[in-house]
């Protein structure tokens, strides 16, 4: 039994309420995971306490509500009604909680630094010139430090000043109690798997979340002012397998429950060995294929495993079959020489991400067109996932790269050739 501020610390370390994993990065960032910028982020339970809640209301621009603002050792949130009108809400220390807060700054009360994350697995800080979509300080989530360790998420993140300002053009408005509540320009979007983030999981409903923590239906499009619905009978609590997007990013949450029946990346390896034990042959070459390490998931080796994406025969890389039997040019669709399907023919990667899995099953199935291999269960458990796009749209990606799936066939099951001594 833990009675209120007993420190929770296990023999192997402090508590851990659970990891953040970014998608589309496969396993890392393409430079490397470094800091508080990396593809997966662990929430573990802080040596001392560092959670806030609200408190003193200040219903107009008053001496202590200036003062509230001012001091760099008070967190407020900051309504602004008018020009004229402010309504500023002091928070106070939670010592049963910790709060961790994420988004694209890299000032220091930001735990996990998140940059736009674009199909093919590469980030905006690579160097590409587009203007980011995330907010520099997206949001927050606040863990009991006791059990059941429950994580709550909130819209926006308190800056270097401590205070969250909610400008004129920001979305706001009083509740019925009287409290005031508001959602951040671009929103937070938040997704509970239904049955748990397992094999029989099955997509839930995106709901925004606003900077208090209520939950409401989605707005027409991310940045427009009249905020959805209340929805009374959900809840912010983040459940193993919730999907979080920050207009850029979508961040998978699993709790530390669920990655202890997770596989882990020793077990992808076991797995990889074991299908490259097989020796796996081409078909048509009679070459032995095999995938390379999982350290080495962006280079084309000479042993790689190709499929074509419409039937699932896998072969070695040959230049051929294109539309008249000839050379076939990169993006072009070739005709399989085993049955004659024509579709995408592309190089097939193992899924890296061990928290990205819903079982420990042999990965068996592609995902199409992008070629990653996983589960069938974690391909099919994907496909059928809407992942937020741009401001108004969803479709199913790829976890791993996310690349978008094929509407018509998201997945194809891979037809390995044993060999033939």
């Amino acid at each position: 039994m833990f009675s209120p501020g007993q420190e929770n610390i296990s023999a192997k370390g402090p508590v851990k309420y659970g990891e953040l994993i970014v998608l589309g990065c496969n396993g890392s960032l393409p430079n490397g995971d470094k800091g508080r910028r990396r593809s997966r982020f662990a929430l573990c339970r802080r040596v001392k306490a560092n959670g806030v809640k609200p408190s003193t209301v200040h219903t107009s621009c008053t001496p202590q509500a200036a003062k509230a603002i001012s001091n760099k050792d008070q967190h407020s949130i900051s309504y602004t009604l008018s020009r004229s009108q402010t309504v500023v809400v002091e928070y106070t220390h939670d010592s049963s909680t910790d709060m961790f807060q994420i988004g694209r700054s890299t000032e220091n009360p930001i735990d996990f630094v998140v940059t736009d994350t674009l199909p093919g697995g590469q980030n905006l800080a690579d160097g590409h010139a587009l203007q980011s979509t995330i907010s520099r300080f997206a949001c927050r989530i606040i863990c009991q430090r006791n059990p059941p360790y429950t994580a709550r998420i909130y819209a926006a993140g308190f800056d270097s000043s401590k205070n969250i300002f909610l400008g004129e053009k920001a979305a706001k408005w009083r509740m019925q109690d009287g409290q005031m509540d508001g959602l951040t320009t671009n929103g937070v979007l938040v997704m509970h798997p239904r049955h748990g983030f397992t094999q029989d999981s099955r997509p839930g409903l995106w709901r925004e979340i606003s900077v208090c923590g209520n939950v409401f239906t989605l707005r027409e499009t991310r940045s427009a002012q009249q905020r959805g619905k209340m929805v009374d009978s959900e809840s912010q609590e983040l459940v193993d397998g919730s999907l979080i997007d920050l207009c850029g990013a979508t961040l998978l949450w699993r709790t530390a429950e669920g990655l202890a029946r997770a596989p882990t990346v020793k077990h992808l390896e076991a797995l990889r060995q074991e299908l490259n034990a097989g020796r796996p042959q081409c078909p048509v070459g009679f070459n032995t294929l095999a995938f390379p390490s999982l350290r080495r998931k962006d280079v084309v080796d000479e042993k790689q495993p190709w499929a074509y994406l419409r039937c699932g025969h896998v072969h070695g890389y040959h230049g051929w079959g294109g539309r008249h039997g000839g050379e076939a040019a990169d993006g072009q669709e070739r005709e399989c020489p085993m049955c004659r399907a024509r579709g995408p023919y592309v190089p097939l990667w193992l899924g890296c991400e061990a928290g990205l899995y819903v079982d420990a099953a042999a990965p068996t199935h592609a995902l199409v067109p992008c070629g990653h291999v996983c589960s069938e269960k974690t391909a099919a458990f994907w496909s059928q996932i809407p992942l937020p796009h741009g401001t108004h749209t969803f479709h199913a990606a790829c976890p791993f790269c996310l690349q978008p799936l094929d509407g018509d066939a998201a997945v194809v099951r891979l037809i390995f050739q044993s060999p033939l001594d």
